[in-house]
């Protein structure tokens, strides 16, 4: 008899299921964004964000963080600007045409979930997503 999947595999699976979807409508709708823009991307809060806290958040140098908000920048997503708070420090926001691949993104993942529903059923997907959630407060630390 084979192992069982451990969870967090099947976690892996299922995000990078959906994540491809996201992507490959983003392409499609002319928005050229790789897996690893997206992974910035993605953490970048609703009044901009620090470059060394999208580095952290995403689990790369703060020179790779740089690099990809640079092409996030120059494919016209993110637009980086002063800090309010801080004189020297900037932060990143999402630009125009970030909000606007982000209105695609989203609707795909309102699809993929419904998906998702369809075939394991609205309760259990609530219930995944409330034990998701669970989960997060002992795993994510930047929430």
């Amino acid at each position: 008899m084979a192992e069982p999947v451990n969870v967090g595999v099947l976690l892996f699976v299922a995000y990078r299921a959906m994540e491809q979807r996201v992507l490959d409508a983003l392409g499609t709708a002319g928005f050229d964004i790789t897996p690893a823009q997206a992974r910035i991307f993605q953490r970048i809060g609703p009044h901009g964000t620090r470059l060394s806290e999208l580095a952290e958040q995403a689990q790369v140098t703060k020179q790779t963080a740089g690099f990809l908000v640079d092409q996030l920048e120059r494919a016209g997503y993110a637009r980086r600007g002063p800090d309010p708070a801080d004189a020297r420090a900037r932060l990143v926001h999402i630009a125009e045409r970030g909000h606007r691949a982000g209105e695609i993104a989203a609707a795909v993942v309102a699809e993929v979930e419904a998906e998702w529903a369809g075939h394991i059923g609205a309760r259990r997907l609530t219930q995944l997503r409330d034990t998701l959630a669970r989960l997060r407060e002992i795993t994510d630390p930047y929430i």
